[in-house]
């Protein structure tokens, strides 16, 4: 991009402030050549400006450049975007520790029982021996990791290190580090077959919409569990509880469902093996930094006129 200006401000759009500290993120810039601004609806842009935010909106069209806080960009107008000239970006790319470590916290929990513990601790309830056969250990274990991308890798790289025997699925054949051996998903059921665990880590498009429903909870083990990091609608839901209240798998770590927040009436509260977290995958007290570096290397790869990493429109 020689041809565009160079920038001169980056305005943080108050509506970043609904995901992460507003005014830590400004903060984080502090080494940056040009003016960080917090700026709300009422502020105009022009071609030197940079926006960071958490929602679209239509006068971002006239900045120069614009920043989806958040690895979901579905609210953005990319054909506006693109129409208009204005690069848009995202935040994928930065979740494999987060995301990585809430998926194997679900693995060590479900396998040694921590949340059924605490479920007795919440009620004063010394917890009677559970049977012998229950308990294990997630080394050794199978996992397979479905989608090998950054939050894939981020799982993959750390069930390793635990001593699991990790598998993948993806489209390349790429070795990718810690994997023993990769399945295209063509070969799903034969991937999922014989894990103990089976990590969904792929995006949610038209493809993967429903990916995990039926027959495959029926391929998986019985003693087998569905882990979901990276989008509700990517596992049917219906089929998921059909799966939990019939054994046909055994439980779940749920970060994301096909309704957020997750109804109180739905069915997947009383699970006693399904563990449920609130689409807090990224949550952690250095988010903001995260976003920030992110930011910061696009923002002087703009300068250069060099391609822009996570580029969406």
């Amino acid at each position: 991009m020689p041809d565009r200006p160079q920038l001169e401000r980056l305005c943080i759009h108050e509506t970043v402030d609904e995901k992460i500290p507003i005014q830590a993120f400004a903060d984080a810039f502090a080494d940056l050549d040009v003016p960080v601004e917090i700026v709300g609806d009422d502020e105009e842009f022009d071609r030197t400006d940079a926006v960071a935010s958490f929602r679209p909106r239509e006068a971002f069209l006239d900045a120069g450049w614009t920043h989806c806080i958040r690895a979901g960009y579905d609210e953005f107008d990319t054909e506006a975007h693109e129409a208009a000239g204005v690069p848009l970006t995202n935040s994928t790319g930065i979740h494999d520790t987060t995301v990585g470590e809430l998926a194997i916290g679900y693995m060590v929990s479900l396998a040694r029982m921590l949340h059924i513990y605490r479920d007795h601790q919440n009620d004063n309830d010394w917890l009677a021996e559970p049977p012998y056969e229950r308990p294990f250990t997630v080394e050794n274990e199978q996992v397979c990791v479905v989608g090998l991308g950054t939050l894939g890798q981020g799982v993959a790289e750390r069930a390793d290190a635990l001593g699991m025997d990790v598998v993948g699925v993806r489209r390349s054949d790429e070795p990718v580090p810690g994997v023993s051996e990769l399945y295209h998903p063509d070969d799903l059921h034969e991937a999922i077959s014989d894990a103990r665990f089976v990590v969904i880590a792929v995006p949610h498009t038209p493809e993967t919409e429903g990916m995990f429903s039926t027959a495959e909870f029926e391929t998986m083990r019985d003693d087998a569990y569905l882990i979901n990091i990276a989008r509700g609608p990517i596992a049917d839901e219906d089929a998921l509880i059909d799966a939990l209240d019939d054994g046909t798998i055994a439980g779940a770590g749920l970060d994301v469902f096909e309704t957020e927040p997750l109804p109180e009436d739905n069915p997947l509260w009383d699970f006693e093996e399904v563990i449920i977290s609130p689409h807090r995958g990224s949550a952690t007290n250095r988010y903001h930094l995260d976003i920030a570096d992110l930011v910061m290397e696009i923002f002087h790869q703009y300068q250069a006129g060099e391609e822009l990493r996570n580029r969406v429109a």
